[in-house]
């Protein structure tokens, strides 16, 4: 009944090519919103949004990864209650 999960760890390849994917991605939009045949307060008010949903994405991420670290947690805390009580209990000891 000890099924420990093993922590899954990301190789440095897949690393690098998320890295690599989001300064491409930023880049070309950045690049884009520069090179726009628009006035200056046109590209400011898209420079301004690329930020915020840069961050927000950011954001969104470390949440999900905490919700999904404190699901974790709480249902080892469980499992080892369960173990415990599992093993303290002795049903040929029962008193009636």
């Amino acid at each position: 009944m000890n099924d420990t999960p093993v922590k899954q760890q990301n190789t440095a390849a897949y690393y690098g090519q998320a890295v690599a994917s989001f300064a491409i991605a930023l880049g070309a939009v950045s690049l884009g919103v520069l090179r726009l045949e628009a006035d200056a307060w046109v590209r400011a008010f898209l420079a301004i949004a690329v930020l915020y949903l840069t961050t927000s994405a950011f954001t969104l991420a470390k949440v999900i990864r905490d919700r999904q670290e404190a699901g974790q947690i709480v249902s080892r805390v469980d499992q080892a209650r369960l173990e415990k009580l599992l093993a303290e209990y002795d049903p040929f000891n029962a008193k009636s």
